[in-house]
């Protein structure tokens, strides 16, 4: 076990991807910004809180959304259905998938294939706090990262909302 984030790196980690967010320069009300379920909700949050303060506007859009019954392992592991909440057109916009561990690139996939239910958005990016490089079975990158690790597929790479760590285990 290796804490690869400390609770003060991990804030900071979370505010620079906030910034990151706004470097790009957008129209904040052509953005959305949408965290996966169940994992990137926790950071989502807290980046969408961040943007709030940093643009001291109390609407930007946000929302979750829930991939259960669009991995492609639904058959093979049971998983528990969460909660989708996007009160708002995607139709248009630029849509920021927001999640806490980039692996393989297939719950990205799943966010993808669940996203086209709620229209076709100009554009999709992906933000994520910690980026494994070299376990990627699909065709995805990130283009907002916390932090990029080189890891085994053996690995495993958890955050800890309650303790606020990044560990590598």
């Amino acid at each position: 076990m290796e804490v690869i984030l400390n609770k003060q790196q991990l804030q900071l980690t979370v505010l620079r991807l906030s910034h990151q967010l706004l470097e790009a320069g957008d129209i904040p009300a052509d953005i959305v910004f949408i965290g996966v379920q169940p994992r990137g909700v926790a950071l989502s949050a807290k980046i969408a809180a961040h943007i709030r303060v940093l643009l001291n506007e109390p609407n930007i859009q946000y929302g979750i959304l829930d991939i259960t019954f669009y991995r492609d392992d639904v058959r093979q592991e049971f998983h528990t259905a969460n909660k989708t909440d996007i009160p708002f057109s995607i139709e248009g916009k630029k849509v920021v998938l927001i999640d806490d561990v980039l692996f393989t690139g297939r719950t990205m996939r799943a966010a993808l294939d669940a996203l086209q239910d709620f229209g076709r958005p100009r554009k999709v990016e992906l933000a994520v706090l910690v980026n494994r490089r070299f376990t990627r079975e699909l065709p995805i990158q990130p283009d907002f990262t916390g932090i990029s690790l080189d890891t085994s597929p053996d690995q495993k790479v958890k955050v800890h909302w309650d303790t606020e760590e990044v560990i590598l285990y």
